[in-house]
């Protein structure tokens, strides 16, 4: 078995609740994507320094677009100043930055910070932080299916030689499978947030908007995870003997 008194080599993290935090201040739903974002950057620095390899954040989905424009154009100008302010400090924690998404219908200016942090942090060793933007599983597994489709189609590939394997190589990115999920506010759903990678992954759904979501709330996360009982589809009995 594989037992929970490790950590969690890849978390994924739904930031959920920035917009219900500043409404129940009375403070515009902005302002609560900033103090999600300020949060975010002294979570971020905890979970590498605590050792965790491997951090994939959803940080907005396809469907997102589906808001107010007005919350969208703000977001994406956030995002872009984050990307061009943070630059220097991931680089130097050693953070390799890399993003799952779709390109289209990100303006320029957005893709072009994403690829100026991706290169400026292509060497990083400490860990990888996978940046979830303009993604949606159900979207990432059509494309997957795409890539491939070509592939046979350009005789690179025989349909039989489709495997398991196959299908992991050509998703956004190449990383190990989810094994802890963690989505703020209280909310009950995946979201369509790596639903492939996520086959196995153990779910936490604190009640805490993320704005409110502290290194000490983080680490007891990580103490639920780690009195858990991974069993992979095994049996219990099957799991002791794996011990």
């Amino acid at each position: 078995m594989e037992n929970c008194k490790q950590l969690p080599k890849h978390i994924g993290i739904i930031m959920d609740g920035n917009g219900r935090w500043a409404k129940e201040r009375g403070l515009p739903r902005s302002l609560g994507h900033q103090e999600g974002a300020k949060n975010l950057k002294k979570l971020l620095y905890h979970m590498y320094e605590r050792g965790i390899q491997y951090v994939s954040l959803y940080a907005f989905s396809t469907e997102n677009f589906e808001r107010n424009q007005k919350e969208v154009d703000f977001l994406m100008d956030l995002f872009v100043t984050l990307f061009h302010k943070e630059l220097k400090s991931l680089k130097e924690l050693g953070v390799k930055v890399v993003f799952s998404g779709r390109k289209a219908p990100l303006k320029e200016k957005v893709w072009n910070a994403m690829m100026e942090l991706v290169d400026a942090t292509k060497e990083g060793q400490k860990g990888v932080l996978n940046i979830c933007l303009n993604y949606g599983g159900q979207y990432e597994i059509v494309d997957m299916v795409q890539k491939i489709a070509r592939q046979v189609q350009e005789k690179q590939l025989k349909i039989e030689e489709i495997t398991k394997e196959v299908v992991e190589q050509n998703l956004y990115q190449q990383l190990p499978p989810l094994d802890f999920v963690i989505r703020t506010s209280g909310e009950r759903r995946t979201s369509n947030f790596m639903i492939y990678q996520a086959a196995y992954a153990e779910y936490y759904f604190p009640n805490i908007y993320f704005p409110d979501f502290q290194d000490s709330d983080f680490d007891e996360a990580i103490l639920d995870f780690q009195n858990r009982n991974r069993r992979f589809g095994k049996n219990e009995a099957d799991s002791r003997q794996a011990e």
